[in-house]
């Protein structure tokens, strides 16, 4: 395994950890806003600061992309906004760790359907067993809140081909600046609604979220689609939930309970597994003309 290799597998994994982080700790500092303004106009408003500042700072060109480029920027646009519109909605309704556990459905489908290997398969329903754990009957589940944490989990997956698709079709973050662009304007109805309820106070969490859990997430989740195949970076994922439950109890007061830990042993350990896996795939690799 060559050092180029061996470093992209670590890296790779440390972005999906770190984006991880970063959008779950931008979920529950943004609580209060859906108070104030309501959840789909927060996911609004957070799309379109955050493309503002991404934009600003790449300045990203709208000249020499093919129709592929433009494609694969739309449909992050898309997946994105609607991922986060559940999500949001989701999490108005249920416990942080519990919404981010079931919509972890959709990227632990998109791994089992598309991954190959008895130890891919193993860490993927250990990955499950810990998401079903977390997800315990009687941690603050709701139909209406668990429906749309379903809807997530559809635009979860979605977003992982996209995100996939995106970076392999536009470099750096620039295709990401439009992508946000993209997401921005088909929340932008949401936002206006909630122009008239806003707030400095507001307003500024809403561009904590924005540079959290927009400009370094999704450009850190990015950044590990580059490094890992879809598939391991899928599973992988399966940190959310234990790194959600573990921000819900920090920041939020929610309560852990030992089934929760369990949970959280069993998706650490399947995502301590995948990054192994990963890094050995790339070791069986030829080296690159």
């Amino acid at each position: 395994m060559t050092p180029t290799r061996r470093h992209d597998a670590q890296v790779g994994a440390a972005c999906v950890v770190g984006g991880a982080t970063s959008i779950q700790t931008s979920a529950a500092i943004g609580l209060p806003a859906f108070a104030a303004i309501g959840a789909a106009a927060t996911s609004g408003f957070r799309f379109l600061f955050g493309a503002v500042i991404l934009a600003v700072a790449v300045r990203p060109s709208l000249r020499g992309r093919d129709r592929a480029a433009w494609l694969g920027i739309a449909a992050f646009g898309l997946a994105v906004a609607a991922m986060n519109l559940c999500f949001f909605q989701a999490v108005a309704r249920i416990p942080l760790g519990t919404a981010v556990s079931i919509e972890f459905l959709g990227p632990f489908t998109l791994a089992l359907v598309t991954g190959s290997g008895r130890r891919h398969y193993l860490f993927a329903v250990l990955g499950l067993a810990g998401v079903l754990l977390l997800a315990r009957p009687g941690g603050g589940l709701t139909l209406t809140g668990a429906i749309f944490a379903l809807g997530a989990a559809v635009g979860w997956a979605s977003y992982t081909l996209a995100s996939k698709r995106l970076g392999s079709v536009t470099e750096g973050v620039d295709g990401l600046a439009l992508a946000l662009c993209v997401a921005a304007v088909l929340t932008s109805p949401f936002a206006a609604r909630a122009l008239g309820s806003m707030t400095w106070a507001v307003a500024g969490r809403l561009c904590a979220m924005a540079l959290l859990g927009v400009v370094l997430g999704f450009a850190l989740e990015l950044a590990a689609l580059r490094r890992l195949p879809a598939s391991r970076v899928a599973v992988l994922f399966s940190l959310n939930p234990a790194i959600a439950f573990a921000v819900g109890w920090l920041i939020l007061g929610q309560h852990v309970t030992a089934s929760v830990l369990a949970g959280g042993i069993c998706v650490v350990a399947a995502g301590i597994g995948v990054t192994a896996d990963a890094a050995r795939e790339t070791a069986a690799l030829p080296p690159a003309a």
